[in-house]
């Protein structure tokens, strides 16, 4: 087991939030959980309307959590933006509100990072849905070993969820307000700086599925992605249709025909 001490660096993870309230005891709990000591969690709800605000309010009192309540809805890219603006951490690490980790995520990857002097780096996740209030667990990814920015527009496995991002590498990059795959533009303006994300090479993730999610929509996502290539990633027509070709068969691989 590797030793955590106090001088190890600080991680501030966010959590945007909006209408999971039946997750978000999970995914809070996994970071409490965690084995390395050193974090702070800002979780910023976008003016949810279900229960969200009630179980916050369980965690009000933690002194290592704050609480974000937006009075409107301002959507993912606004809630992580102010989350990394309130940032003072030397990483940021970012989960979803209906996802988790294993109890070790943080304490594998930020050490592997620092013996390895690492500033952007990934693990493989297990996807998985909920049938009759039972998780069902696809099987783990395999992802590959690094992504440089051409590797990244044919194969966007990178599950937010799993990273830890030096912040000296973010420096003024931020998630762009353009409606779906905010995610994937924001981790290629990373990695077009010749950034190369690193995997470690364990699963410390578990990603929920979940139907009608903004992710579903698959036609709409294959828009957007063509968008994004053409505007921001300036991609000309061939490498547009390889991107999305590869994009979309990556995505059969993980998690089968949704």
């Amino acid at each position: 087991k590797i030793k955590v001490i106090m001088s190890d660096p600080n991680i501030d993870i966010i959590v945007p939030n909006y209408n999971k309230a039946n997750y978000l005891d999970e995914c809070i709990g996994s970071v409490l959980n965690q084995t390395y000591v050193n974090w702070s969690l800002y979780i910023i709800d976008d003016c949810s309307t279900d229960n969200s605000s009630n179980i916050l309010n369980k965690y009000k009192n933690e002194k290592k959590i704050k609480i974000i309540k937006l009075k409107k809805n301002k959507g993912p890219s606004f809630c992580r933006n102010l989350g990394m603006r309130l940032s003072k951490a030397e990483y940021i690490s970012f989960l979803d509100s209906d996802d988790y980790w294993t109890n070790e995520k943080l304490q594998i990857q930020i050490l592997y990072m620092i013996k390895n002097n690492l500033n952007f780096t990934y693990t493989d996740y297990i996807p998985f849905i909920t049938k009759n209030n039972q998780k069902i667990y696809k099987k783990e990814t395999n992802l590959k070993k690094s992504f440089r920015f051409d590797d990244f527009i044919i194969n966007s496995s990178i599950n937010s969820s799993t990273m830890i991002i030096a912040k000296k590498i973010i420096k003024t990059k931020r998630f762009r307000k353009i409606g779906l795959l905010e995610d994937y533009l924001f981790k290629c303006d990373l990695l077009k700086s010749n950034i190369e994300a690193k995997k470690i090479d364990n699963s410390l993730a578990y990603y929920r599925i979940l139907p009608g999610n903004r992710s579903s929509n698959k036609v709409l996502n294959l828009f957007y992605l063509w968008k994004i290539n053409r505007r921001y990633n300036n991609l000309n027509l061939y490498r547009n249709l390889m991107s999305i070709f590869g994009i979309v068969v990556n995505s059969i691989k993980k998690y089968g025909i949704k």
